[in-house]
């Protein structure tokens, strides 16, 4: 629960619950300081790996891989929506959704909150649900199936939707497919939710990179690629005119001549714009680059550890200062400090109860 010592601030984590995991939890945070209050069970699910909150902080949803405690029980998978209390933070069900499909992967939402979208990675499909004016979940509007395959028959012997997001103008849906090394793109009607694919924007990345998660850069010119069986970024231009991608660089998110096993996972730009930031799971580490803001390339800046095993998602606070990494099998989350000026990194604190953590969003209330 959020104190007057915080600035009403929140931290959600979604989880796989194995183990002591019970569904997604949280904590208060101060923007000012970096301190965390208490870890707390914010909602029981079953398996709320990714989350996401409506830009008015007002709602959070959460995809279930393997139903859920509050919802269904055993369904393929589910979205669930939930109001956030502004004065507590704390979560109250509204109602959930099933998928239609076997383990969604991610969720995300548009703008003005009346569409949720998720990625379902194990059958290779894109839904789209209309949502109330409440912010519960309406009704499932449409259901979009991948095709193909790509080089490495151990992970893309057929799609696997990864990462849904919408580009800025909210002109296109971007579905970010590992097992068929591609950017599937879709136009889209913010008027009725309707998509019809986007064959100039759809963009293939080099076979067998496995690409995982991406983001766009605050001057909406950019977006960047995390590729989690290469564990390499692409930094691409995006042009809403032509609706294209250009490729301009690929670049290493590993030391160099590191041998050991490790796979890129998330992704996140700074709010500032100044700095690219990913994970490495395996390596267990953040790279840092720095963002040339008008080739939109990139610099390395430095590794850090993240204080645990397999930091499969983190994020950066909205003021830009802090940022929070989930380490999913130590159940820990290391909090660091950002230098604005370098992008680097300083570690101010380790939060070691939270079980198989996930996936890091924060809302400030």
């Amino acid at each position: 629960m959020v104190t007057d010592s915080f600035n009403k601030c929140m931290v959600y984590l979604g989880t796989y619950t194995q183990g002591k995991s019970e569904g997604i939890y949280s904590f208060s945070f101060d923007n000012v300081t970096g301190n965390t209050g208490p870890v707390e069970l914010a909602a029981k699910l079953k398996t709320p790996s990714y989350i996401a909150i409506s830009r008015n902080n007002q709602f959070l949803y959460s995809i279930m891989e393997i139903g859920s405690d509050s919802c269904k029980e055993n369904m393929d998978g589910a979205v669930c929506a939930f109001s956030i209390d502004r004065k507590t933070g704390r979560l109250k069900l509204m109602n959930y959704h099933p998928t239609n499909s076997k383990v969604p992967s991610h969720v995300n939402v548009d703008r003005s909150n009346k569409y949720l979208f998720a990625a379902n990675y194990k059958q290779g499909l894109v839904s789209v649900f209309s949502l109330n004016t409440d912010g519960s979940i309406d009704s499932l509007l449409s259901t979009i199936q991948h095709r193909g395959m790509s080089v490495n028959p151990d992970r893309q012997n057929a799609p696997h939707a990864h990462y849904v997001t919408l580009t800025p103008d909210e002109q296109y849906l971007c579905a970010v497919d590992l097992g068929i090394d591609k950017i599937v793109a879709y136009s889209f009607s913010g008027a009725d939710g309707s998509m019809s694919p986007a064959q100039s924007l759809t963009t293939g990345i080099n076979p067998g990179s496995g690409p995982r998660h991406m983001e766009f850069h605050p001057n909406n010119r950019f977006a960047y690629l995390i590729n989690e069986l290469s564990s390499d970024v692409v930094a691409l231009e995006y042009s809403a005119e032509d609706a294209r991608f250009t490729q301009l660089q690929y670049i290493s998110a590993l030391p160099a001549g590191y041998s050991g096993v490790s796979s890129g996972a998330a992704i996140h730009v700074s709010p500032d714009g100044n700095f690219l930031y990913t994970s490495n799971r395996g390596h267990n580490s953040i790279a840092a680059f720095k963002i040339d803001k008008f080739s939109g390339k990139l610099e390395f800046v430095s590794h850090t550890p993240t204080m645990g095993d397999f930091p499969r998602d983190f994020a950066i606070d909205p003021t830009g200062k802090f940022m929070i990494v989930a380490n999913q099998n130590s159940s820990n989350a290391a909090t660091y400090a950002i230098n604005k000026e370098s992008g680097e990194l300083e570690q101010i604190g380790l939060i070691s109860d939270i079980p198989n953590a996930i996936c890091v969003k924060f809302t400030c209330l």
